[in-house]
């Protein structure tokens, strides 16, 4: 567990272009006063973003996520199994809709 502590440290200080500008709009209680988490450890996961409160989980995927889609089904069913909601982005749809990602994540709070 310490080892995935370290690592979302790690992750924190070296987040991608998308992380950042996400995380613009999320930090600071700005989405209905939820707070977020970004990098979150939750098991044998990193979480990008998470919801404690509403048990939500945002993860961005770049162009290197393409070949790992069994992976990630198999992970958004995990986290499922244990309440989470999943959504996923692309890091394109962040840095080019962010309005409309913003939308759909207030929707997701809201619902």
């Amino acid at each position: 567990m310490r080892h995935h502590v370290l690592r979302a440290k790690e992750l924190r200080n070296n987040m991608t272009p998308a992380e950042r500008k996400l995380w613009s709009l999320l930090r600071a209680r700005q989405c209905g006063g939820m707070r977020f988490r970004r990098q979150y450890p939750f098991g044998p996961y990193i979480l990008d973003f998470a919801c404690l409160e509403k048990r939500l989980v945002i993860e961005l995927d770049g162009s290197q996520h393409g070949e790992n889609v069994r992976y990630d089904d198999e992970r958004t069913q995990r986290l499922n199994r244990h309440g989470w909601r999943v959504l996923r982005f692309w890091n394109h749809e962040v840095m080019l809709e962010s309005g409309a990602v913003f939308a759909v994540i207030m929707a997701a709070l809201m619902g």
